[in-house]
């Protein structure tokens, strides 16, 4: 007796696991987690900050920085006090939840640490003055 052949032919496939809907996937979440990023902007210059008794730890999108010199530093450019509003306007433009915090040195006049706290004020912006611990 003659064995049968089958009807069905049975040929060897090479599999494929297709690889592009994950790349996708990972390149939209790339997209989304570097355009949803917050980056700390640094003022440019270092400053004595006065002693405290208590410290908290804040995170602000905005650093203003008033040396002993009474210079203004944002985005490590030194700025008058009557160009600050529009800087802080276009940051706030940039993030418009932003946070800010003065790092003011401990010889700074306080003249100037307060009308910066005041302009931050004036743009409803949370600001917080940054000191260091004991």
């Amino acid at each position: 007796m003659a064995r049968r052949q089958s009807r069905v032919m049975t040929e060897e496939e090479d599999t494929e696991l297709n690889m592009t809907p994950m790349l996708d996937v990972v390149f939209i979440l790339l997209i989304f987690f570097i355009v949803t990023a917050v980056f700390v902007k640094e003022p440019g210059v270092d400053v004595q900050r006065p002693l405290t008794e208590t410290e908290e730890r804040v995170r602000p999108t905005i650093l203003v920085a008033v040396t002993a010199d009474d210079e203004i530093w944002v985005n490590r450019q030194v700025y008058q006090m009557n160009q600050l509003r529009n800087v802080l306007e276009q940051l706030l433009q940039e993030n418009p939840r932003a946070e800010a915090m003065i790092q003011g040195d401990a010889d700074a006049p306080v003249g100037t640490v307060l009308d910066v706290q005041e302009l931050l004020q004036q743009l409803d912006v949370p600001v917080t003055i940054s000191t260091r611990p004991r």
